[in-house]
């Protein structure tokens, strides 16, 4: 049994982090500052030792990871359009609590951090699926300070020697994402407008794509960067290895759901890539990673949350 801290595991895919460590027996941490995280996601996760705490601050990252064996450092505020408009918060959050994150782990002796890294990196190259080996193009302040806690990681390795793997994660979704947020993932606000009979927003024509990934893919690829020798210093992707356009996700869920509406289409939004679709041939490799839900099964499976989420679902 290890010892683990999952920073931001009272947000989305912290708390699906949380609650499978918890499953396998482990010992967990979490340090949440709640401002998009919430304790409620956490509530099937008995005995777990939680920080109310802001990364920003480098003694709260200091009490976070005493004693811990791995952390994994998921806590961030993980939107695009919201850096274009506030980066300075932005940097806060993304690098200034990775970097504390990254001292608190060196000298509490941590034996690896697995960092969520972002597939915004990229940015727009023209090239599908995207490879870690790509020269990363970051659009936004979001995307440009994902790529530096990436960097971060990497000098830390070299310098003092502190295991750092990260998983660059692509569109990622499920049940717990929060849809009251203009800033959630478009799947969550698809999902709450359609059950509530109105016309979701597309920003551009809707043909841009995506490769959606269900949590529970995510999950699975982290623990496993948790435990495999010899990824250390790595960038690596998870995802499904597909992609759909946004258009097309709209005509899903709506079909899903039973909903009758139109889309309003606006203009696109400043930072936002084209095309997005991961390479898994190394996750595949090092980490023996496969997708483990699909993106129709993981659809359906977050309705279902929905439905039974006080969400009126048709």
């Amino acid at each position: 049994m290890a010892f683990y801290l999952v920073t931001g595991g009272a947000g989305f895919i912290g708390s699906h982090l949380t609650d499978e460590l918890v499953r396998r027996g482990h010992r967990v941490r979490v340090v949440d500052n709640l401002v998009t995280g919430r304790r409620q996601n956490l509530a099937q996760a008995g005995g777990v030792d939680f920080i109310e705490g802001d990364l920003a601050d480098l003694a709260v990252a200091r009490r976070a990871c005493a004693g811990v064996d791995v952390v994994l450092h998921q806590a961030a505020i993980p939107s695009v359009p919201r850096s274009v408009e506030d980066p300075l918060t932005s940097h806060q959050a993304n690098i200034d609590a990775t970097l504390h994150v990254l001292l608190a782990a060196r000298e509490a002796g941590v034996r690896r951090v697995v960092y969520a890294g972002s597939s915004s990196a990229y940015g727009d190259t023209p090239a599908l699926p995207k490879t870690e080996s790509m020269a990363p193009s970051p659009l936004s302040p979001y995307a440009l300070q994902k790529l530096v806690g990436e960097q971060y990681g990497q000098l830390f390795m070299r310098l003092y020697g502190l295991e750092t793997v990260t998983i660059r994660y692509f569109n990622v979704f499920g049940p717990r994402q929060d849809p009251s947020s203009p800033y959630s993932g478009v799947i969550s606000l698809f999902i709450t407008a359609l059950s509530e009979g109105r016309a979701p927003t597309i920003y551009g024509d809707g043909e841009q794509t995506r490769d959606f990934t269900y949590v529970a893919n995510v999950v699975d690829g982290v623990l496993r960067a948790c435990e495999v020798p010899g990824v250390a210093g790595d960038v690596i992707n998870v995802a499904t290895g597909s992609r759909i356009s946004i258009n097309g996700l709209f005509r899903a869920l709506r079909d899903l759901i039973g909903a009758r509406v139109e889309p309003v289409y606006a203009p696109a939004r400043l930072g936002d890539v084209r095309d997005s679709q991961a390479d898994i041939t190394k996750a595949q490799r090092l980490l023996g990673y496969a997708p483990i839900v699909a993106f129709e099964d993981g659809l359906k499976k977050t309705v279902d949350w929905y439905r039974s989420s006080h969400v009126t679902v048709a």
